[in-house]
């Protein structure tokens, strides 16, 4: 298993190129199921949970070209209308084939995700909106076998925001008869970057960038090209980084207005940040200012660049409080943190962070993707040799970042 060994201390300086957004490119890969033809992609991230959504999509009958970040799907030959359980069970995001299987062949069998370890994620919220547009839908032995001659169009009102339910259902509704009406649907920029390119593929979406979304559903969807959007968790990683070890870093092929809330806080802990159209630059010296926040749905601040901030405000000066409020159990980073000397307490859903001069390096342990992310960041400003075992985890959404921070002068490396 690997493992990343870093000697922290050091400052970053120089560019860094962000690669595409794995939360945009794993519905996008879906869609090649909605049509015959050929999806012309760029920009594809090359992680962990891109390439098991390929072996899945692949599994199907989906014929897919890979030439680096460019990828040609052609969904011709799909034939086999199954997710099983071994692929499902390795990402979550497995569940989006079934509105794009469903509206495009009246069938499908996927394995119900199972347990999260940041969470409960219910699919109740996909079940609930195919069922409104006249699926029959039963769960037995762990599937979900879905059957619908024709999807028909509905008003559909979910209960909570869900970006993956927002995107199953949207798919599902570009191959519907008449109008579908998403109500409460999540302003993701990954779901308007679906929806584009929905809309490059023929499907007829108003609304976009919107909590509502009108589709009038067509007969048929036809090829396109498109580029999926910068990765803005990847961006935001990396100004915490620079915030957290100090320096002078320019993230490029990224926007500024793609993580308006995490750039706010940033500024507010003391980085210089600047922005042009495709470039960010942050600047750091000195120590931090506390920041506290509240995660929330988009156009808030995202549960995604939680850990990552915590783990600044744990060198900050003084005491900031971080509320997470969309995943119950995503504080697993705090007891790893804490390893490093950090000084935070929980209470509920909120973590009480009292910030401290240094962190010393110690051997710490990955429990998800961002929570990994979080303890590269801490491990980037603490005295000594920091090693993280269970990397695994950052893999799955982190495109080599250990080749990208040592090339801006991070002493860090994969052991094998």
């Amino acid at each position: 298993m690997d493992k990343l060994l870093i000697r922290g201390g050091k400052r970053l300086a120089g560019d860094i190129v962000i690669a595409g957004a794995k939360n945009a490119a794993l519905p996008i890969l879906c869609a090649g199921l909605l049509t015959a033809d050929t999806l012309l992609l760029a920009n594809v991230p090359r992680l962990q949970d891109v390439a098991t959504m390929q072996k899945l999509l692949g599994q199907m009958g989906l014929s897919i070209d890979e030439q680096g970040d460019r990828l040609a799907l052609c969904g011709r030959d799909v034939a086999r209308l199954e997710a099983p359980y071994e692929m499902v069970k390795t990402m979550r995001a497995s569940i989006l084939v079934l509105g794009p299987l469903l509206a495009r062949f009246g069938e499908a069998k996927v394995s119900l995700p199972g347990g999260c370890a940041i969470g409960s994620r219910p699919v109740d919220q996909h079940i609930r909106g195919l069922q409104a547009m006249g699926a029959e839908i039963r769960i037995e032995g762990g599937y979900i076998y879905a059957k619908a001659k024709k999807l028909k169009g509905a008003r559909i009102v979910t209960d909570m925001i869900t970006v993956t339910g927002t995107e199953n259902l949207l798919m599902a509704a570009t191959l519907a008869d008449g109008e579908t009406v998403l109500d409460n649907a999540a302003r993701e920029p990954e779901v308007t970057d679906l929806a584009h390119l929905l809309v490059a593929m023929g499907a007829k979406i108003d609304g976009i960038g919107s909590d509502r979304l009108v589709v009038q559903g067509v007969p048929a969807l036809h090829g396109a090209q498109h580029s999926v959007i910068a990765d803005r968790i990847e961006t935001g990683t990396f100004i915490c980084a620079a915030a957290a070890a100090g320096g002078d870093l320019v993230l490029k092929n990224t926007r500024a207005n793609l993580l308006d809330a995490v750039v706010d806080k940033l500024r507010e802990s003391g980085a210089v940040i600047t922005a042009g159209d495709d470039w960010i630059r942050v600047q750091m010296s000195g120590r931090p200012r506390p920041v506290s926040f509240r995660t929330t749905e988009y156009p808030g601040f995202p549960t995604d660049m939680q850990a990552q901030v915590m783990a600044l405000d744990c060198l900050a000066d003084g005491t900031s409080r971080v509320t997470e409020t969309i995943f119950e159990n995503r504080y697993m980073h705090v007891q790893e943190l804490n390893r490093l000397g950090a000084g935070i307490e929980i209470d509920g859903h909120t973590a009480i962070v009292h910030g401290v001069p240094r962190l010393v390096g110690a051997p710490v342990m990955a429990t998800d993707l961002r929570a990994s992310a979080s303890l590269v960041i801490a491990g980037l400003a603490a005295e000594g040799e920091t090693l993280i075992d269970r990397i695994y985890h950052l893999d799955r959404g982190y495109d080599r970042m250990e080749a990208k921070l040592s090339a801006v002068g991070a002493d860090i490396q994969r052991i094998k």
